[in-house]
């Protein structure tokens, strides 16, 4: 096929006008979103007072696992994201794996928007959740169609919005905070040592998502320079944020009374009612939009590298001339989105069918860590996060366990047949790769570049 006849399909034409500011919001608002509100309460319930002690681990956790992109999108600039990564480290074979796996993940975005109606009703108890979770959806995905420079320029002001709510929660709540609650006697008390570390365990739900920006790698201004620093200082950022709120969440109001209960609770508590108001539009509901927005940016990039090699047929993955947008995957995602809210699919169990194999492939990748000298020899000499191969090796042992903790806290609590689905879509997305693979449709190019 001549060049004249190919697709449009290719994450060389996407526009690279993300600088700093732009994916430091990006990940910020997908740090940020329902896990703050609803998993401080549990983890309260895990450790009580220890709670923002908890939250601090969970960041050394999430960063911790994030390593492995640290490396890689430090060193090459990935334009298929994720995808692109297990393609480097693991092999053709798990890329394939991967985005099978990347597709019926990113499913369940409808669920952003049906949680965001749920917080709109309150101000207008009279209104039709799907229609208002439908305007919500269609204003995201059109913003992402016309242009990620659109996407990124509003990812700034509703992130601004919600720092500076959950900004004034910590402020106001912390002159209300009880002076026993900084008493050293008993801070362990509720669960101990190994409460906490549990507590830390389950937050890395809310302080993880940063590494995700990785996949807007094909976009980013100066990607080797940049997304390693977001991912990190963005991570850092969201859990002080989170550890000041923490304070607040169990030192105002008995330890009892706030264990596993929303946010919301000790926000009534501490806010004047105006403020009340803005804390739940620009907290809570700014908190699901931000992660909404971020994900439809991210979500098709790895899917348009995957067109381009064969994976799907590639003109599913054809990019806009204007906007230079994915026009296809984003219409594909926003029907699967819509499909979920008017026939009213359980957004739920989808996220439960998927929720241990993000970790699975993950481990694939960390586990090929060691790999990276080998497969980018050049690149890895001139990287500024080369380290020694036993450091590598240090990295390769802490990220694997760490999967592998995750993976047991992950699955301990699925029922039976969430476990035997999520091992269903991992088989199956392994059946498929093979197949695809022996069909000889799959010409994998080299989708990363120096800079």
């Amino acid at each position: 096929m001549s060049a004249s006849e190919k697709s449009t399909a290719s994450t060389k034409d996407l526009k690279r006008v993300l600088g700093f500011g732009d994916l430091m919001s990006t990940a910020i608002g997908q740090i940020i979103g329902s896990g703050i509100m609803s998993l401080t309460g549990v983890a309260i319930a895990m450790c009580g007072r220890a709670v923002p002690i908890a939250f601090i681990l969970s960041a050394v956790i999430t960063i911790l696992l994030a390593i492995p992109k640290i490396l890689l999108c430090g060193t090459v600039r990935l334009r298929g994201g994720e995808y692109t990564m297990t393609a480097v480290l693991a092999g053709q074979k798990y890329a394939g794996v991967f985005v099978i796996l990347h597709v019926c993940q990113n499913i369940s975005l409808a669920m952003y928007s049906l949680s965001f109606a749920d917080y709109f009703l309150v101000f207008l108890p009279d209104g039709n959740r799907k229609l208002i979770a439908i305007v919500c959806l269609t204003t995201f995905f059109l913003l992402n169609l016309f242009g990620i420079d659109k996407m990124a320029k509003a990812q700034n002001i509703i992130v601004a919005m919600m720092c500076v709510a959950l900004g004034l929660f910590a402020a106001y709540g912390i002159t209300e905070v009880k002076p026993e609650y900084f008493n050293p006697q008993g801070f362990f008390d509720r669960g101990g040592v190994v409460g906490m570390m549990s507590a830390a365990a389950l937050l890395t739900f809310a302080t993880g998502g940063a590494g995700s920006i990785v996949n807007l790698g094909a976009e980013a201004k100066n990607p080797t320079r940049d997304l390693p620093l977001v991912i990190i200082v963005a991570t850092l950022f969201v859990s002080v944020i989170y550890a000041f709120m923490a304070i607040v969440a169990a030192g105002v109001l008995p330890i009892a009374e706030v264990a596993n209960q929303s946010l919301r609770l000790v926000a009534n508590a501490v806010l004047p009612a105006p403020l009340y108001v803005f804390f739940i539009v620009g907290g809570c509901m700014c908190a699901l939009i931000s992660t909404l927005n971020s994900q439809m940016a991210w979500a098709t990039k790895p899917v348009i590298q995957a067109c381009v090699d064969g994976w799907f047929p590639e003109k599913l993955g054809a990019v806009n001339k204007r906007f230079k947008t994915p026009h296809w995957l984003l219409i594909i995602l926003y029907a699967l989105g819509m499909a979920t809210i008017i026939f009213g699919f359980d957004v739920d169990i989808i996220g439960s069918l998927t929720v241990i194999i993000n970790q699975v492939i993950l481990l694939f990748v960390n586990i090929s860590i060691i790999k990276i000298p080998k497969v980018l020899p050049e690149q890895w000499e001139k990287s500024k996060f080369r380290v020694s191969n036993g450091a590598l090796n240090v990295v390769l042992v802490a990220t694997v366990l760490t999967n592998f903790l995750n993976i047991w806290l992950l699955g301990k609590d699925l029922s039976f047949p969430m476990l035997l689905g999520n091992a269903v879509v991992l088989a199956l997305a392994f059946v498929y790769s093979i197949c695809r693979e022996k069909s000889g449709k799959v010409h994998m190019e080299i989708s990363y570049e120096d800079q």
